[in-house]
């Protein structure tokens, strides 16, 4: 029932954008195309022309829930007979139930030359993640519950597109992006917990509810896009490469993915897509002295692994009047996952955009 208001959202969204997007259809030489960009969800697939902007917004919405180590589902129970890294107690004492993230991601983009994109994003980032806590050393008698919260400003995002077509097809693209992750998140968070022993101090909070990296990154991607009639095919192979140690002495593992998209378009205006998503990511190297707790998240094995998802999308471009302006939004929901456990699953991603090019 969580997540109803999400798919409530893509419905009226939908509902309320298609007649806008068609509106103006009849002016045939007015006409952009849905399918010229790729699914919202997909970042640094296009390029523009020389002296041409785009700003953008997209807010993501993540949902997790239940706890999964590898790809076997773990209960209460599971977590509590799990050994503690920083040990007394012996073993794990407080459990994750749930973690909502959302990112709100400003960008623009700027056509150097016909074949030359620059591009920057910013980020605002809120986490929440509830937990319960069970009482003293061992047992399963439950404490009680608690939530942590933090929000702020993410990791900085800056880089160029390159076209590497000839650029004679306006509708195929093939794009290599450079972009470099720049470390303007803060690592530093802290929040009020329950400890076991009853307790209520406030201590810097576990790596997955800090707000950025705390490194420079590299960020490579290699894009093509292809319209075949009313049909765009697109595909993207991308990177998150750390380039150093943060100031707290850890690095977050590096991320590889593949992405493939098919879309079909209904008229230049709206076009769906269905999208697979494939993704490996590292353990965290190193750790955090100020993150010790008898709690899965606070050691430093329990990040990373491999996640294949599934996502549906709307795409529409406006059309006269409403020229240049984009809105789309995205659903993902996983396929398959093997996790460096125990960690919190995800269940659901929502992605909503607008771009306008002008």
């Amino acid at each position: 029932m969580k997540y109803l208001n999400l798919f409530a959202v893509s419905a009226t969204f939908a509902t309320i954008c298609v007649p806008i997007a068609t509106a103006h259809e009849s002016d045939g030489g007015n006409v952009t195309y849905a399918t010229d960009h790729a699914p919202i969800g997909v970042m640094a697939d296009h390029r523009h022309n020389r002296g041409e902007w785009m700003v953008s917004y997209r807010y993501m919405n993540m949902q997790m829930e239940g706890i999964r180590n590898g790809d076997d589902s773990l209960s209460d129970p599971d977590i509590l007979a799990t050994p503690n890294r920083f040990a007394p107690p012996a073993n794990l004492r407080v459990v994750p139930l749930d973690m909502t993230m959302q990112m709100h991601m400003v960008g623009a983009m700027y056509g150097l030359s016909d074949r030359v994109t620059l591009m920057a994003m910013g980020m605002y980032t809120s986490n929440d993640m509830d937990h319960r806590t069970y009482q003293g050393m061992m047992g399963s008698t439950e404490l009680g519950e608690f939530t942590t919260e933090t929000s702020g400003i993410g990791d900085t995002t800056i880089g160029a597109i390159i076209g590497l077509d000839d650029g004679m097809r306006p509708h195929d693209q093939l794009n290599l992006s450079l972009a470099l992750s720049l470390p303007t998140g803060s690592i530093e968070e802290t929040d009020q917990i329950l400890t076991p022993m009853g307790t209520t101090p406030s201590p810097r909070l576990p790596y997955a509810m800090q707000l950025g990296s705390g490194t420079y990154d590299l960020k490579p991607s290699l894009t093509m896009r292809k319209r075949v009639g009313q049909i765009s095919l697109g595909g993207q192979i991308a990177a998150t490469v750390r380039l150093d140690d943060n100031d707290s002495g850890y690095t977050l593992g590096d991320i590889y993915e593949v992405t493939a998209w098919a879309t079909y378009e209904f008229t230049p205006s709206v076009s769906l897509s269905g999208r697979l998503k494939a993704s490996t990511k590292g353990e965290i190297d190193g750790m955090d002295a100020n993150i010790m707790a008898p709690v899965q998240t606070a050691d430093p094995s329990n990040y990373g692994g491999d996640e294949v998802t599934a996502l549906l999308g709307i795409n529409l471009a406006g059309q006269g009047s409403l020229k240049g302006h984009r809105l789309a939004a995205e659903i993902g929901l996983p396929l398959y996952r093997d996790l460096n456990g125990p960690q919190l699953e995800t269940d659901l991603t929502f992605t909503l955009g607008w771009q306008k090019a002008f």
